[in-house]
């Protein structure tokens, strides 16, 4: 059951969920082959000590993903961005560019105002 709902900036809600929840959820237990079935999935290599721990960790994680399904969302509107978008590019300003002569200045070589690079296929057609 939901308590309380409190309004936040930009639409975002936050959600408090009461203690009714905690106490009507279902413990979901695995068992190790279940746990060794996900970890070769995931192609994980666990000892069998690793695997009854992990069992109870996923366990938790699951019966605590339950938990967070049974509260009702239907009243809060889709969030795809939780912040303000704001535009942090430049003014689009129209200003005096660089002459021929200064864009070859610091170039390795230049030739009558053009870059001269490297030639990347010869004329052999290689």
């Amino acid at each position: 059951m939901l308590t309380s709902a409190v309004d936040l900036p930009h639409g975002v809600f936050l959600w408090t969920v009461s203690s009714l929840i905690e106490s009507c959820e279902v413990d979901v237990n695995l068992t190790k082959d279940e746990v060794a079935h996900v970890a070769e999935l995931a192609k994980l290599q666990l000892t069998d000590t690793e695997l009854e721990e992990f069992a109870g960790q996923l366990g938790q994680i699951l019966t605590y993903a339950q938990q967070v399904q049974s509260v009702d969302t239907s009243a809060v509107p889709p969030t795809p961005q939780v912040l303000p978008l704001t535009n942090v590019l430049a003014a689009d300003e129209a200003r005096d560019s660089l002459s021929n002569d200064q864009a070859v200045d610091n170039a390795p070589d230049s030739d009558e105002g053009y870059f001269r690079v490297v030639a990347v296929f010869d004329d052999t057609g290689a």
